[in-house]
């Protein structure tokens, strides 16, 4: 029996022996919403492959069952950050159940991994003005062609215009097809004041906020925060959008 202990422990350790584990999230996380957590194994032995290897994350687990030598694997497992802010994963422990499925030996991976988990956002309605542009986006008629507001010019058709903005009337007179180009709209840029919301509880606030910014910015409406001093200016850019749900999760906690 104890030879036999023997051989599990020798082969457990070898299938644990140079195997390297890193965690990948999408580039925007949620608190509270489920995500998938990128695991990726890698193998760095030059001849042996890894059997039966068990990740786990924070309590999340997925199983590798079968990894070549000098190759690397990846799988994806459903994870969820219950709180916003900066988050550190460090329980991540590599187990093997190889070589008799009697025993599991495991070890820790070394390295921490840490996140910045958003707010998570509150379907809510700020007063005053954030509530107006909500509903009707401030739009008003700019100098530039698109497809939203009131005919600028008449122009030849270019592929891949839609089709309800063909001018039937301008195509059946010169006998080419002719596409009506309009103005595009803009949007007065709105500032949310944090101190002026009117929302009491912070925690509640926070995710209201993050909501209205999410939904003004899908609808290409320039929004900016003002937090204390700082101040982060309007506008709709993807580096805009992480500036101002970066500075929402990191706001201090109320303990």
């Amino acid at each position: 029996m104890l030879g036999f202990m023997g051989v599990s422990g020798i082969f457990g350790k070898r299938n644990l022996s140079n195997i390297d584990i890193s965690i990948e999230s999408p580039t925007e996380v949620f608190a509270g919403v489920e995500f998938p957590m990128k695991i990726t194994l890698t193998n760095n032995r030059g001849f042996l492959p890894g059997f039966l290897l068990n990740v786990t994350a924070d309590g999340a687990g997925v199983l590798f069952p079968f990894v070549d030598a000098k190759t690397a694997q990846y799988k994806h497992i459903p994870f969820q950050f219950k709180a916003r802010g900066a988050q550190t994963i460090t329980d991540i422990h590599v187990c093997s159940v190889f070589p008799f499925n009697f025993f599991m030996r495991c070890t820790p991976v070394s390295r921490s991994r840490e996140f910045i988990v958003f707010p998570a956002p509150k379907k809510c309605s700020l007063p005053g003005t954030y509530e107006r542009n909500m509903q009707s986006g401030g739009e008003r008629p700019s100098d530039k062609a698109g497809f939203d507001s009131e005919i600028v010019s008449i122009r030849n058709y270019i592929q891949g215009d839609p089709l309800k903005y063909i001018s039937w009337k301008a195509t059946a007179r010169s006998g080419k097809l002719k596409t009506k180009e309009l103005s595009s709209l803009s949007f007065d840029p709105v500032l949310i004041d944090f101190d002026k919301t009117g929302i009491a509880d912070k925690e509640e606030r926070i995710s209201c906020i993050t909501y209205t910014v999410l939904t003004m910015i899908k609808r290409n409406v320039p929004v900016g925060l003002k937090i204390n001093d700082t101040l982060l200016p309007p506008g709709t850019s993807h580096a805009a959008r992480t500036a101002l749900l970066k500075a929402l999760a990191l706001l201090p906690t109320d303990n």
